[in-house]
């Protein structure tokens, strides 16, 4: 097993299940330290109960991990392919988000590799699937922050923006922003624009509404803040350089006359120990994982469709990222103002 991209609640406790099954069935279990760079290092640790004691309500993942795509990397792919068979292992199973899983699907097509995936992005952004686990958490942590800053800007009569994560998606603000009851809420996906916030800022406080909550994803895009000036090795913007939600509070504020503050949630999201939801749809998560290695149905992904675990193809799931629709943010845009 190996754990790739951002850590994220629940990552331990797929581990878990994977290697509870497959224990039963005689299998012997071994991680792969710090994603797909453990296989091109070749960094490998026996899995076995006593490693696997205690994990269900941890944070993190005991196995580590990194954004390494192999297929950027000298001779990487190469020595993903030598080391898996010097090892002399049977499968893989990949957990991790599109790009974690993109690498999975790229080496199951161009070498028959024997992988199965599990979906893991707070950001629940994977085609293929409902949800992620990994996302309930971050939108439980979020709404949490939300509630906590509402007294603190109605005492103030301020305006809060609450930056949280969403690299291309808004999913976490959307739901986040909901529940926690957000004046204005601005993703990616939609054209909000600065004036169209203000607007609905003004309208507040001219009903008597002295506060306002606006709730914006690290994605949102800002004029002068797109540049692509570092990257990882998949080609993303390091979004923790851009300062989304200070350069929008400083516009707010420059263009309403009231007094504007941020709150950058950033990693805290990812920290902690998972919900009750997040473990258990991890924990299906990796039983199933573990019965399509046991089927050796590679190529495939665990998968929540309704409330049903089924298996999609890992080409299918890493083809496109998981938007918000139209019709969610409508729901979200009731509320505006």
């Amino acid at each position: 097993m190996l754990t790739g991209g951002g850590d994220c609640p629940g990552l331990n406790a797929v581990i878990r299940a994977v290697a509870r099954r497959s224990f039963t069935r005689g299998h012997e279990v071994v991680g792969i330290r710090e994603g797909w760079r453990g296989l091109v290092d070749g960094k490998f640790e026996a899995l076995g109960p006593r490693e696997i004691s205690g994990l269900l309500p941890r944070g993190g993942t005991i196995l580590g991990t990194s954004r390494t795509n192999p297929f950027k990397l000298e001779g990487g792919t190469e020595a993903v392919l030598a080391n898996f068979q010097r090892a002399e292992f049977d499968a893989l199973v990949a957990i991790g988000g599109e790009d974690t899983l993109g690498v999975a699907a790229k080496l199951h097509a161009e070498n028959d590799f024997p992988v199965v995936g599990v979906p893991k992005t707070i950001d629940n952004d994977l085609s293929g699937t409902d949800y992620t686990f990994g996302f309930d958490t971050a939108v439980w942590i979020c709404t949490e922050a939300i509630d906590r800053l509402h007294t603190t800007a109605e005492s103030h009569n301020r305006v809060m923006v609450v930056e949280v994560m969403g690299r291309h998606t808004g999913w976490i603000a959307v739901m986040s922003g909901i529940a926690g009851g957000a004046d204005v809420i601005m993703i990616p996906e939609q054209p909000v624009s600065i004036d169209d916030a203000c607007e609905e800022i003004r309208k507040r406080h001219e009903r008597g509404k002295d506060f306002s909550i606006v709730v914006v994803s690290e994605g949102y895009e800002l004029e002068g803040l797109n540049e692509a000036s570092d990257l990882d090795e998949f080609g993303h913007v390091r979004l923790s350089e851009r300062g989304v939600g200070a350069r929008l509070a400083s516009e707010i504020e420059e263009r309403t006359g009231y007094e504007t503050r941020v709150t950058v949630l950033g990693h805290v999201q990812r920290g902690g120990s998972p919900t009750p939801r997040d473990r258990v749809l991890a924990t299906r998560f990796g039983l199933k994982a573990a019965d399509l290695v046991n089927d050796r149905s590679f190529g495939r992904m665990a998968a929540l469709h309704g409330d049903a675990v089924v298996d999609v193809s890992l080409e299918e799931a890493t083809a496109e990222l998981k938007t918000v629709p139209a019709d969610w943010y409508d729901v979200a845009r009731a509320f505006f103002g």
